[in-house]
């Protein structure tokens, strides 16, 4: 087992990986920018690095200066938590250069999934069931024209280097593929420094539905399950559930197992999450993520297992602690992402937190890093912290999640939950009832 590891990463998650590392006796180092140095995970850290100034290309994406902390406090692991360089490969080739030990899959495996075209072609292979589309990159919109005759409207035009929802667009007919595809291309090579773009069957009305899976050096692979996480605006999620209201025992059996064999057929090593959209009882892959997901602890409720925990074991070259048949689901939980923005137009909020006063009670978690007097720095993302529910029932799990949301008091800055306070007493919510654009078209209502 690994005695010093360094985390790669700041915010709640920064603060969920050292929470892990201090149950399993693992020394811990945390870097930060000159904005975090009053960070929690910072103070409860061993030991600490400044690593550079507020922008993150300077800080927590300067690979040489994140090795180089590692080299200074002697850590032999590195955990990337999600975001920033945890999809990477890059990052995880050159630690691997210098004997430290990446707490993820190979970068071999990042690669192959990193890049959406030859990800999709892989699982293809693979026995995964694909949306409809190009084999590869559409070079010219003469060329996206012909292959969207071939599957017909509407498409969808994606950054082969994409995540996030950028680098996407749609085109409803022929009138609209020229500048929808100028558009992703820009969007693309202005975010990724890759303007390839593929194009796939534009869904109506899909749910997001996820399989978490793990795999291990010997081959051996599970799922834990799938959550649902279709609630979005922008094609970003703000709010997941496990199990999901949609999906029969039957359905989750099959999706997983085909999930697990191709994990253990990859011989991929750690977590990782199959994105699929679900329409009419079929699932499609959308694409892998090789890494913890923002919302595995809808999936830790569930199950009862810690998932950052498993990760760690399975990076120190130990065999998953758990086979399928062991794995358990109990009751439902919801996640609800609090993000510091404005709960209708989403625009960031930065600032001090005059006040805060978590909700707490039974089946009730936060993951937050946050605390009074804490000012959120204007260079991140948005999401300060994360309230989990869990019961015995989605209905009961629903009355549970209302009750924590009138406690929560986050004071001096615009936060998210509002929005949440009246999103779980649309009937469509409380009925399961919705799919991955149901968010955006409810909120145009009020424009």
């Amino acid at each position: 087992m690994f005695k010093k590891l360094l985390i790669a990463n700041r915010g709640e998650i920064a603060l969920r990986v050292l929470r892990a590392c201090k149950e399993m006796n693992i020394m811990t180092v945390a870097i930060h920018s000159t904005a975090d140095t009053d960070a929690m995970h910072v103070r409860l850290a061993d030991e600490s690095v400044c690593i550079g100034p507020p922008q993150a290309s300077e800080s927590y994406l300067n690979i040489p200066s994140i090795v180089a902390a590692c080299e200074i406090t002697g850590a032999d692991a590195v955990h990337p938590g999600y975001g920033f360089l945890s999809e990477n490969f890059h990052f995880a080739e050159i630690l691997e250069a210098h004997n430290i030990s990446f707490i993820g899959p190979s970068s071999k495996h990042i690669s192959l999934m990193g890049d959406k075209i030859t990800a999709k072609d892989t699982v293809k292979k693979l026995g995964i069931p694909v949306v409809p589309g190009s084999d590869g990159d559409v070079k010219n919109v003469d060329e996206a024209k012909k292959i969207a005759k071939q599957i017909g409207y509407p498409i969808l035009i994606k950054a082969a280097s994409g995540g996030g929802g950028r680098g996407m667009k749609i085109a409803n007919n022929e009138g609209e593929i020229s500048e929808a595809f100028s558009m992703a291309r820009t969007e693309a090579k202005a975010a990724f420094s890759d303007d390839t773009v593929y194009i796939e069957k534009y869904l109506q009305k899909p749910r997001h539905i996820e399989i978490q899976v793990f795999g291990d050096s010997k081959g051996n692979a599970v799922y834990l399950g799938e959550r649902d996480c279709s609630l979005q605006r922008r094609n970003q999620k703000i709010l997941e559930e496990a199990p999901s209201p949609i999906i029969t025992e039957e359905q989750r059996r099959k999706i997983g197992n085909i999930s697990a064999k191709a994990i253990s057929d990859l011989k991929y090593e750690g977590a990782g999450t199959i994105e699929f959209l679900f329409e009419n009882n079929e699932f499609y892959f959308i694409e892998m993520n090789t890494r913890l997901q923002v919302e595995h602890p809808v999936t830790e409720m569930i199950t009862g297992l810690d998932l950052v925990k498993e990760q760690i074991k399975i990076a120190s070259g130990e065999d998953l602690s758990f086979i399928q048949d062991n794995i358990k689901y109990k009751g439902h939980a919801i996640e609800c992402r609090i993000n510091s923005e404005n709960p209708r137009t989403f625009i960031p909020s930065a600032g001090r937190i005059e006040s805060y006063h978590p909700p707490g009670g039974l089946g009730i978690r936060i993951d937050s890093a946050v605390y009074a007097g804490y000012n959120i720095p204007p260079y991140y993302d948005s999401l300060i912290g994360k309230l989990i529910i869990s019961a015995d029932s989605r209905e009961e799990c629903l009355s549970r999640l209302q009750r924590a949301l009138d406690e929560f008091v986050i004071e001096g800055i615009e936060t998210t939950i509002p929005l949440f306070r009246e999103l779980i007493q649309n009937n469509d919510i409380i009925n399961g009832d919705y799919d991955i654009h149901w968010l955006e078209k409810y909120l145009s209502k009020d424009a």
